[in-house]
């Protein structure tokens, strides 16, 4: 059997994944880059935005019209379908979430992946993910992701510091990834004496000190002293980079999105100490434009709180109704001109933050890990999440390296 494997979302899909690639690897299965050439296309979907479900019904049906390949449809969007994925043209089952065996075994394969197995190798040349926890015990209005993977759940850090040495054996970077990685071992901590993610952080850098770690997507406001220290005291191990998502730099929006861990003021005040201690930080956030009810006040807050902190990029997303979020019951839905028009001013603010940061790092060095390779040349990631591109013949084969950057 010949499969093709596409991934929308985030990096925790990402890892789903290479996980089930892997499952098909080891029952016989022939991995191919083209669905045109492939018997069976796996696909893992996402239902963060409605564009994201769109592109996948899109994908789907691009699958049919292309010749006899049949479709998997695996993830989020489909924990949550309500059948419609399963009427779309060549789909030939539906499973929820990533098991991998119930993926093998809707592809009709009998063969299963060997107990406690997890990926060693991803497809990316010198960068891992390394998924520490899945689920999330908040309610964010807009979101429909913790519907459809349930509540926190965290790995123990012997997994943890087990995976992270077999990837150490074939990579230079190891990024940290789940849904809500800032609770790891809350769940523990309910019940038992549990760790959270700095000592997990700590307990795998002293396992595993040849490689750089860098945490995925993590909330300001539980960046933590221990953390802190780490991201300040052992750049060589931890990446000089976060990705907090913001999402609102209005209170009564952020109250109304069920973020109600921080305000705008303490997330401004846990970036600015995290930025005066730190020289070099690649700093990027998630922003929601025109989410129910908010004001062209409210969107101005928004907008001087991304200018005043030092971000190096924005994520900007559209708010686009889930039906299965309590956000789309929320009144003062706003017309899509409006959404669209401050989406575009968010954009261009990113944009031109990002222009500054580069400009402002020109000609300085970084500590550089190889992440691929683009239109014949080198890719190469800094600590601080800026992509460097190199001429491959100058490169002697190294996966880390110092690198100036151009």
């Amino acid at each position: 059997m010949r499969v093709y494997f596409l991934t929308f979302g985030c990096k925790a899909n990402q890892y789903d994944t290479e996980r089930v690639r892997q499952a098909f690897d080891a029952s016989g299965a022939v991995v191919v880059d083209d669905p045109a050439l492939a018997d069976l296309a796996v696909v893992n979907s996402c239902t963060v935005t409605h564009e994201s479900e769109v592109k996948l019904r899109r994908f789907v049906r691009h699958v049919a019209k292309g010749g006899h390949a049949r479709t998997i449809v695996m993830g989020c969007a489909a924990a949550l379908d309500d059948g419609s994925i399963a009427t779309l043209p060549s789909v030939r089952a539906v499973v929820a979430n990533a098991d991998p065996d119930a993926i093998l075994s809707a592809a009709g394969l009998g063969s299963r992946l060997t107990p406690g197995r997890r990926p060693g190798v991803s497809r990316e040349r010198s960068r891992a993910l390394l998924k520490i926890q899945d689920g999330c015990d908040e309610h964010c209005t807009f979101c429909a992701t913790t519907l459809a993977r349930g509540a926190n759940r965290s790995r123990p850090v012997a997994d943890l510091i087990e995976e992270a040495r077999a990837l150490a054996e074939h990579h230079a970077e190891i990024v940290l990834t789940g849904v809500h990685i800032g609770t790891y071992g809350e769940d523990v901590r309910r019940v038992a004496c549990g760790v959270t993610l700095g000592g997990l952080l700590e307990a795998l850098i002293t396992a595993v000190p040849q490689v750089r770690f860098r945490l995925g997507s993590v909330e300001a406001t539980e960046v933590d002293d221990t953390l802190a220290r780490l991201l300040i005291d052992a750049p060589r191990h931890l990446a000089a980079h976060l990705h907090a998502p913001l999402q609102s730099g209005s209170n009564r929006v952020l109250k109304r999105m069920g973020r109600h861990w921080y305000t705008a003021e303490s997330y401004r005040a846990r970036v600015e100490w995290l930025a005066e201690r730190l020289p070099i930080l690649g700093l990027g956030a998630d922003v929601i434009a025109g989410f129910p009810g908010e004001t062209d006040e409210e969107h101005r807050a928004s907008v001087a709180l991304l200018c005043a902190l030092p971000f190096t990029y924005l994520h900007v997303f559209p708010f686009s109704v889930r039906p299965d979020a309590a956000a789309a019951r929320l009144s003062g839905q706003l017309p899509p001109v409006v959404i669209r028009d401050r989406a575009r001013e968010l954009r261009e603010l990113g944009e031109a933050k990002a222009a500054a940061y580069r400009a402002h790092r020109r000609g300085q060095t970084a500590d550089g890990v190889v992440s691929g390779r683009q239109q014949g040349r080198l890719e190469v990631m800094t600590e601080d999440y800026l992509s460097v591109y190199l001429d491959t013949d100058l490169w002697d084969g190294r996966p880390r390296f110092e690198v100036t950057v151009n």
